[in-house]
C-alpha cells in the first residue's frame, strides 16, 4: 500500500536524525542540571556510582561535575555532529556508568517495589538501546527498506 511505503521512506529518513536531536538533548539536559547542586534527581546516584567505580578515587562533588561534563559533551556531540566519534566513546563510557546502579543498588532500587529512583535508572534502558543505534549509523550501519 502507497501509505504504508509512504511511512516506511519517511521514517528510514527520519528516525536516525531525529534519535541524535532526542538523546542530544537528554545528555544535554541532564548534563546541565548536574552543574546546578541539588537540581539533578540522579545527583546522588550518579555521586555513588562513579565513587563505586572508580573505588573511591572520585567521589562526591568531583564525580558529580565529571559526569555533568561527559553528559554535557555527549548531548552537544550529538546535537552539532561535531567530534562525534569521540562523543561515541564517551557515550559508551556513560552506558556503562549509566547501567551500573541496576548491578551496584539493586536492593536499594527495586528491593520492596520498584522505587522512583529504581524506574529513574531502569528507564535508561531506553538510551542504551538508543545509543547503540545512533552509534551503529555512525560506524557505517543503514537503515534500508526492502523492495
Amino acid at each position: 500500500d502507497a501509505a504504508v511505503a509512504a511511512t516506511a521512506r519517511f521514517l528510514t529518513r527520519w528516525s536516525v536524525p531525529a534519535l541524535h536531536v532526542a538523546l542530544g538533548l537528554v545528555f544535554l539536559g541532564f548534563g546541565v542540571l548536574k552543574f546546578f547542586p541539588g537540581a539533578s534527581p540522579a545527583e546522588s546516584i550518579a555521586a555513588r556510582t562513579v565513587e563505586t567505580l572508580t573505588f573511591g578515587l572520585v567521589g562526591g562533588t568531583a564525580a558529580v561535575l565529571f559526569t555533568a561534563l561527559l553528559e554535557t559533551f555527549i548531548g552537544l556531540t550529538l546535537l552539532t555532529g561535531r567530534l562525534l566519534r569521540a562523543g561515541l566513546v564517551a557515550l559508551a563510557v556513560a552506558m556503562a556508568g549509566i547501567l551500573s546502579p541496576i548491578v551496584l543498588f539493586a536492593g536499594e532500587l527495586f528491593g520492596h517495589g520498584m522505587t522512583l529512583l529504581g524506574q529513574y535508572v531502569l528507564k535508561d534502558l531506553v538510551l542504551v538501546a538508543g545509543a547503540a543505534v545512533v552509534a551503529a549509523v555512525a560506524l557505517g550501519a543503514r537503515l534500508k527498506l526492502d523492495a
